[in-house]
């Protein structure tokens, strides 16, 4: 074998996941550099209007170990463009207080490389990580000149975090091995994307709203189950919101590890280790989704836990003016069926159709961000106007499971004369008695080229029918003559 399992082990898994868009800009940045014992560094990479395919190259930090890599995804639609930016988040954390240095450094994306300023990084109280992957390799030998199998204490598992949802409710599914801290047997991933795909063709409910979160990284995370410690492996997770109210189902998968037997007798020149295959399968598991209340909306709205924020929250404008007025919905929840605000209609103001962002954001096994709807108002009457009596967005509140309604807070103050009925009144010329006396008694001739040009389309129709009736008496002249 030319490569052993520790090396094999360490390689891990890359998994690369593409969005659309179009055109290209890229750029690379780092996050807050003064941190906590509980805050993770950040280097940030954000791609618009282009799609990964592929990106290498986050630098090791002296003092400081990778902990995954996260992504956010943010849509913009204006005048009906809609532009998409992805950014890439790779992780951080330090394994003791004090002060580091990052230098300069690059990240190649989509094959190209782009450049990255350092910066120092201070942090707080120490934390040391232990190495996630000593335990596989401590295994003691025996007194024998065999191979040995020895017991895996590890599983393979399918979750979900909660059990019942509403219809439209988020939950989470997490793909994972987990490998017991007092685990002795020698476990390698083996073709983890094409297992996998296999998988996700398997298990991925088609009744969802799928939010990736993108592990592109197998890093271990301390978890604990009956008292237990294991090491939790994710190879998928993401956000799921059931679009109708059937009953998630995720059948039973398998999924293969590589496994090494142990000689008995260790050899300096012989073989240690000979590998072999173990095959691990998943508890089915279903997620049942309840129908949501009794509404005269309920097939429409969104579900989750939103607030609203806007802006400006006093406007003085003129009448025949525009001003634009924004309704952000923010929250957790699924933001692509978060649909426009309703509108009232008024005598008050002219409103147009609402340029649209919309901003994504999954991390740490939560998918949040907000949807911003930009309108522009023509007031047409003088006064004091609270906006609640034009706008109100209707959702179901998760936490008081019942509906409920976001109002804006945002008043309108505007001066000027009336412009109500002024469209009419500039087109409006009177009644037909009123404009008799305002009309001239004068015969006027019509346009002279208008005569000219029907003249010449009579002539021209003269003509044809001329040609058509000699030509038709002479072919009876020549028919008699034979």
């Amino acid at each position: 074998m030319k490569q052993s399992p520790m090396k094999a082990l360490l390689c891990g898994a890359m998994f690369l996941w593409g969005h659309w868009a179009t055109g290209q800009d890229i750029k690379v940045e780092v996050g807050k550099t003064e941190i906590a014992l509980n805050e993770q560094f950040q280097i940030i990479v954000t791609v618009n209007n282009a799609q990964v395919n592929d990106y290498s190259g986050f630098p090791e930090i002296g003092g400081f170990t990778k902990q995954g890599i996260g992504s956010s995804t943010a849509t913009n639609i204006i005048n009906g463009n809609m532009t998409v930016a992805q950014s890439i988040i790779q992780n951080y954390r330090a394994k003791k207080e004090g002060s580091y240095i990052l230098p300069g450094f690059s990240v190649t994306v989509n094959g190209k490389s782009y450049r990255g300023a350092g910066a120092t990084i201070r942090v707080g109280p120490a934390r040391s990580y232990s190495d996630p992957f000593d335990d596989f390799f401590n295994a003691p030998a025996e007194e024998a000149t065999d191979f040995i199998n020895v017991k895996e204490d590890a599983f393979f598992a399918i979750t979900t975090n909660k059990n019942e949802v509403f219809r439209g409710e988020s939950f989470n599914m997490t793909i994972a091995f987990y490998i017991s801290n007092r685990n002795q047997a020698i476990l390698d991933f083996y073709e983890v994307g094409q297992q996998l795909a296999d998988i996700l063709k398997k298990v991925k409910p088609a009744n969802c709203w799928e939010e990736n979160f993108g592990i592109d990284e197998i890093t271990p995370d301390n978890v604990v189950f009956g008292g237990k410690t294991y090491r939790q492996y994710k190879v998928y997770q993401a956000t799921f919101y059931p679009l109708n109210n059937e009953t998630v189902v995720i059948p039973p998968a398998n999924f293969k590890m590589l496994k090494y037997k142990v000689a008995r007798t260790q050899s300096f020149f012989g073989q240690n280790y000979a590998k072999d295959f173990r095959t691990f399968t998943s508890k089915a598991k279903t997620v049942r989704v309840k129908p949501l209340p009794d509404h005269p909306l309920r097939d429409q709205v969104a579900v989750g836990n939103f607030k609203l924020e806007e802006q400006p929250l006093n406007t003085r404008a003129n009448t025949g003016q525009s001003f634009s007025y924004q309704f952000t919905v923010t929250g957790d929840g699924n933001l692509t069926s978060v649909n426009e605000p309703k509108l009232t209609k008024s005598r008050e103001f002219d409103f147009y159709p609402p340029n649209v962002k919309q901003q994504v954001n999954r991390s740490n096994g939560v998918v949040y961000g907000s949807k911003q709807f930009n309108y522009m108002l023509i007031p047409k009457e003088p006064g004091q106007f609270d906006l609640n009596k034009y706008f109100e967005w209707v959702y179901f509140n998760l936490r008081e499971n019942r509906y409920d309604t976001l109002r804006p807070r945002a008043k309108a103050f505007v001066q000027g004369e009336s412009l109500a009925g002024k469209d009419i009144s500039d087109n409006d010329e009177g009644g037909f008695y009123d404009q008799i006396g305002r009309q001239s008694n004068q015969l006027v001739s019509a346009n002279r080229m208008e005569v000219l040009k029907l003249l010449g389309n009579l002539a021209l129709l003269v003509i044809i029918a001329a040609t058509a009736f000699v030509a038709f008496y002479k072919g009876r002249g020549k028919g008699k003559t034979a």
